[in-house]
């Protein structure tokens, strides 16, 4: 049994969440681990009437499984006021949360806090969403859409930001490994990880915790 499987930046209520594979990966995990992490960005936005039918299953899964599983959700810059809902989901809410595996200690926490183009620049921002969920609708497939966020975050070099960020951030905190989500790139460096995202056609990812180690794995 792993120490910790931890998902990130699900993107409830968007057009391209890959709610389906969500679901699926939520009811196998009885018994793979002690823990889920969702690392930020549970949901897209505050519009809960973007929520589908297997977006409300997803968040069924998760309150089902937070009777008997120690499930930590870490706030994202999609997720709002986070505390209203977790309430009603039986869920922690918290900006990080620590795993400890094999006496070492891995520091989890969102990722937006060290993209300073997002805080910099809100409108911006908000604007560059706009955009991406206009592709989403425009594109049924929604290819155009996914280009432009990866395009956007390569020319930013948001993931190489956050990673030294996040590696800065954790020799402060005394921690032994860190991780994110935020950038969508799912990576396992050195002492650094990001387990990716659920907006991805084919397989999404997420990552384990066992023994000390992080180990990227990938669902559907």
């Amino acid at each position: 049994m792993d120490d910790a499987l931890i998902i990130s930046d699900l993107h409830l209520g968007s057009l391209n969440c890959q709610a389906k594979q969500l679901g699926r990966f939520l009811e196998a995990m009885p018994g793979r681990a002690r823990r889920l992490v969702l690392n930020g960005d549970v949901f897209d936005s505050r519009d809960f009437r973007r929520l589908k039918r297997h977006h409300w299953h997803v968040l069924s899964e998760l309150r089902r499984m937070s009777d008997h599983v120690d499930v930590v959700w870490l706030r994202g810059n999609h997720d709002g006021q986070a505390d209203q809902v977790s309430c009603l989901l039986g869920l922690e809410v918290a900006d990080e949360a620590w795993v400890e595996s094999a006496g070492k200690r891995l520091l989890c926490l969102h990722g937006d806090v060290f993209d300073s183009w997002i805080s910099n620049r809100p409108w911006v921002t908000h604007l560059g969403d706009c955009v991406y969920h206009a592709f989403q609708w425009i594109d049924n497939s929604h290819r155009v859409a996914r280009w432009l966020k990866r395009r956007c975050k390569s020319y930013l070099r948001n993931s190489e930001v956050v990673k030294r960020r996040a590696l800065e951030y954790m020799s402060h905190r005394g921690a032994d490994l860190v991780t994110c989500g935020h950038t969508h790139a799912a990576e396992v460096s050195g002492r650094y990880s990001n387990s990716g995202c659920w907006t991805e056609a084919g397989a999404c990812t997420y990552l384990a915790v066992r023994d000390g180690e992080v180990r990227l794995e990938q669902w559907g």
